[in-house]
């Protein structure tokens, strides 16, 4: 069996699921050129619109695989300063968004890669922490970048120093959750909101996606000529157009 499985659901949405149950989801060096591999196929799929990442059986990921690195570094994730990040799509952009399904553990790099993805929707009782902390490991998935970014420096802080779990209506309070749902129902809520996204008008929702994205290597002026730049780009279209259409026939 894959150590990665793909699945596309009603031609639009991709799940893509690490499937390392029997070690909790962690990442070795083939499930990240597999993951890798998993997204740029989205990528290049004009079809999908969506992707879910999430983890097989009860936990969501549990980070790279320590016994690999401990043991038998040839199978362990890899970190350059070029090329592939080690859990494989952390170094990835895509143009279209990714929702992480959490249900039990996202810590270590497996909190790494649920920050990678657009939106996180977490079972009540799931855990995100960077657990990596007391065994000496970095965090070099775009951790201490992501994080701060999303949840602000004070929070993010608080979670890379201590290495504490944040999991229920205080990783939604954080920004770490956008959704909460019960016990065993993430993949579910996440195929919900998948296919709410799927009904929108690509271009305008992929662009200004985009544009949130880009902005944080600009200048607040620049950033703006970008956003309206982008903007042109989706009038000229003609997409707008046909939904200033729809709206008017009521059609929505």
């Amino acid at each position: 069996m894959s150590k990665v499985i793909s699945q596309i659901l009603g031609k639009e949405i991709l799940v893509v699921s690490i499937n390392r149950p029997e070690v909790k989801n962690c990442v070795d060096g083939e499930t990240a050129d597999l993951l890798y591999k998993a997204f740029v196929d989205f990528e290049n799929n004009d079809q999908l619109k969506v992707a879910i990442l999430v983890g097989t059986g009860s936990t969501f990921c549990s980070g790279a695989d320590l016994k690999s690195i401990a043991s038998d570094i040839e199978t362990a994730p890899l970190l350059n300063l070029d090329g592939n990040a080690p859990l494989g799509i952390s170094r990835l952009r895509v143009s279209k968004p990714t929702i992480a399904a959490i249900e039990g553990y996202a810590v270590a790099g497996g909190l790494e890669l649920a920050l990678w993805c657009d939106l996180r929707v977490a079972a009540v009782d799931a855990t995100f922490g960077v657990y990596c902390r007391r065994f000496g490991v970095p965090l070099v998935d775009g951790g201490t970048i992501r994080l701060p970014r999303l949840i602000g420096q004070s929070h993010a802080m608080d979670m890379i120093l201590t290495g504490r779990g944040v999991s229920g209506e205080e990783a939604r309070s954080m920004g770490l959750a956008n959704r909460i749902c019960e016990q065993g129902k993430a993949n579910e809520e996440a195929l919900i909101l998948a296919e709410q996204l799927c009904k929108f008008p690509q271009l305008c929702m992929n662009s200004d996606r985009m544009s949130v994205l880009e902005q944080w290597s600009l200048n607040e002026a620049d950033a703006l000529k970008n956003e309206s730049k982008r903007g042109m780009e989706v009038l000229e279209s003609g997409e707008t157009l046909a939904g200033a259409k729809r709206f008017i026939e009521r059609n929505f």
